[in-house]
């Protein structure tokens, strides 16, 4: 049954076409919500197919490069043009790397940097206004336990998160008075094959709580979102921990640690 409230409003999920993104639409589409789903990929289009026939909602599958700088506008025009209303915002879409900074291209670099930075802001930009004035709406960033941490090999990815994660936390602040509510959730691992580790390494960490499925994520995820908290909570003391030991360590100790090869 879907809610009388939503049944002209859509949420809009990027990097939608699998793992944490397509987790995400799936649950949405539970919650009875019609679907906007931008994703790099054409699978994206069987992904909106499934979901559409799976829960009886309506799907709109966009497939978009959301790593170019004129993306974000072109997107929410598009979505005015087609006079859907979007009254739940996703920004899912990004990349991972473990690479040092001078060693990725300058072509990766500048996705990544849109991806995580430009393209989620300018959309929380342009969406967040129409929100703010309908005095109504849910925008959920996903950011990273990285965003707290500034590590090797990790530089860029983690900066832009925390980027991210500060803005998210800003803009909470300056749109719950209007109704509109914004979101930071940020993962430590999580199981979507985007790592190369064996698969009994998966099980145990999922076992420990260090790794999450893309189920529990979704849901811990918009659980906070629709109840108008700052951030979701992935409860995980290893990573915890794990963040604190990292801001103790001095950077004459991270160095040894990188001549050593260890990191």
């Amino acid at each position: 049954m879907v809610n009388d409230k939503i049944v002209n409003s859509f949420a809009l999920v990027t990097g939608s076409s699998s793992g944490i993104g397509l987790e995400f639409a799936r649950q949405l589409a539970q919650r009875g919500y019609p679907l906007i789903l931008v994703s790099n990929e054409d699978k994206i289009n069987d992904c909106a197919r499934q979901l559409s026939e799976q829960y009886n909602v309506v799907t709109h599958a966009l497939v978009r490069d959301l790593g170019k700088p004129e993306a974000p506008r072109e997107l929410y025009d598009y979505c005015h043009e087609q006079e859907w209303t979007v009254e739940v915002l996703v920004n899912n879409a990004g990349v991972y790397h473990d690479r040092d900074i001078l060693d990725d291209s300058e072509a990766f670099t500048s996705l990544i940097l849109n991806l995580h930075m430009y393209t989620p802001a300018m959309l929380c930009y342009l969406f967040g206004q129409d929100m703010r004035e309908r005095r109504r709406g849910y925008i959920l960033n996903v950011c990273s336990v990285t965003s707290h941490i500034a590590a090797q090999r990790l530089g860029t990815y983690g900066s832009t998160k925390a980027f991210l994660a500060s803005f998210t936390r800003a803009l909470h602040i300056e749109l719950k008075p209007f109704g509109v509510y914004v979101t930071n959730v940020s993962p430590g691992a999580v199981d979507t094959g985007l790592y190369s580790i064996p698969k009994w390494i998966t099980q145990a960490g999922k076992c420990l709580g260090i790794i999450v499925s893309p189920q529990t994520l979704a849901r811990r995820g918009l659980r906070a979102l629709f109840h108008g908290r700052s951030k979701a909570t992935i409860p995980c003391v290893f990573w915890k921990i794990l963040c604190f030991i990292i801001l103790l360590i001095p950077t004459c100790l991270l160095r040894l640690i990188r001549r050593l090869g260890w990191f």
